[in-house]
């Protein structure tokens, strides 16, 4: 058994802030025609469904900031998390 003592809280942080990005695009065309069909009081316009990838991706790049911050923290206190490694042999 390895352990995963810590995380680097940069590198955790920008890798979730890309997959999050990542997504958003993803999603994107979902968000255009909500955008689209939505009557003009509510709801939220095409420029908002356009932010929203990168709104998701400041919100992946902060919780994983903080998350990798408190895994550190608790990871100090009671041990890592606990995974099976296997050579593949390559």
């Amino acid at each position: 058994m390895a352990q995963i003592r810590r995380f680097g809280v940069g590198q955790l942080a920008m890798v979730l802030g890309v997959l999050y990005v990542l997504i958003g695009v993803i999603l994107l065309p979902i968000f255009l025609i909500v955008a689209a069909l939505s009557p003009d009081e509510a709801g939220f316009g095409v420029g908002f469904a356009l932010a929203l990838p990168l709104i998701y991706g400041v919100a992946g790049f902060i919780s994983g900031a903080i998350g990798a911050f408190l895994y550190n923290l608790v990871a100090g206190w009671v041990g890592g998390i606990e995974v099976e490694l296997e050579n593949a042999g390559v």
